[in-house]
């Protein structure tokens, strides 16, 4: 996830999907940097994405000191079945761009919007959800648009949201099939909280999206998880699933903010716990909308790496249809500018 700002020695070259019309292989915002030997992230592959490269490296070669703004026709010039027309940006890492990378880098689940020029000396200013300069050229525009995709404005501004993933998963149990699922996960455009009381469970190393929660009452992560958040329960006893189980029910009736919920199963495990949820009072709506058995349909192999891609593959349909709803009505409302 978001490759694109690791750090990378030497002199290199940030290309930025800035604006598209038609068809194209990836959406405005899309990264990929560039240096004379080595690439980070991609802009969809292909003739483009060669072109791209190649423009890069000439501009390190000739110590280009100035951005580049350029048009594709996918079709016409490149001969790539897409057909749109794609602008990229070329922006040369300076100092002022690598200090926004970095902020960027070291705070992956806040949401920034990125100022950069598209023509001239390399200009860039990072601003935060309130408007705030965080780093960058204090001579920057101070109001624009915020938009949820990439934008060009009249006045030859890049207007790029870093927006932290909004999909997150609640992830309570750390045995072979969590393990697998996280590992899955890595690289995806989501966080994850795994959530265990066996601390020694988890692993040394972990991936750059998911943290630890070690805790002997797992019940009140359910209640300080993020509004919209995703549930999914397979711990070491079927009791905790239970109790898991109801807190997470009992927030999507009370709140109405749980995203999914997942339970790891059989459909003879999902009757019994219809039963016992039941019992607890639990709302039966509610108990309707839990998923389980988890994964897509038609896959039936139960080892921890199957399991996992399927559940993976799962989330990211959920994940994508709520990002779409969120996106259209987002569309519905006028652009919120940001002043200082």
């Amino acid at each position: 996830m978001n490759d694109w700002l690791k750090e990378m020695p030497g002199p290199a070259v940030l290309v930025t999907v800035a604006r598209v019309e038609g068809s194209a292989p990836r959406e405005p915002g899309t990264k990929m940097l560039v240096t004379a030997h080595a690439l980070r992230d991609t802009i969809g592959g292909g003739h483009l994405e060669l072109r791209a490269i190649e423009i890069s490296r000439a501009m390190l070669a000739n110590g280009a000191a100035a951005v580049k703004y350029q048009r594709f026709g996918l079709g016409p010039s490149l001969g790539q079945c897409c057909g749109g027309v794609v602008w990229l940006a070329f922006e040369p890492v300076t100092a002022e761009l690598a200090q926004v990378m970095t902020t960027l880098r070291t705070n992956p689940r806040t949401d920034y919007w990125r100022l950069a020029a598209t023509e001239g000396a390399p200009r860039n200013a990072l601003f935060d959800a309130d408007g705030n300069l965080v780093a960058g050229d204090a001579g920057a525009p101070r109001t624009f648009a915020r938009t949820r995709s990439a934008i060009v404005t009249k006045d030859g501004w890049l207007v790029d949201p870093v927006l932290a993933p909004r999909a997150h998963l609640v992830l309570f149990g750390a045995g072979h099939v969590g393990a697998a699922i996280v590992r899955a996960l890595a690289g995806l455009p989501c966080t994850v909280t795994w959530v265990d009381e066996r601390d020694a469970m988890f692993p040394a190393t972990m991936p750059d999206n998911a943290a630890i929660e070690a805790t002997d009452t797992p019940e009140a992560v359910v209640a300080q998880a993020p509004a919209g958040s995703s549930y999914l329960v397979m711990t070491h006893s079927h009791a905790l699933d239970e109790r898991l189980s109801a807190a997470i029910l009992a927030r999507a009736a009370d709140r109405g903010d749980v995203g999914w919920f997942g339970l790891i199963g059989s459909k003879t495990k999902r009757l019994q716990f219809e039963r016992r949820l039941l019992a607890r009072g639990c709302d039966a709506r509610q108990i309707a909308a839990m998923v389980c058995p988890i994964g897509l349909p038609g896959i039936v192999d139960k080892a921890p790496a199957v399991i996992a891609a399927s559940v993976a593959a799962q989330l990211l349909m959920t994940w994508e249809a709520q990002a779409h709803a969120a996106a259209a009505s987002f569309a519905q409302r006028r652009p919120v500018l940001l002043e200082n």
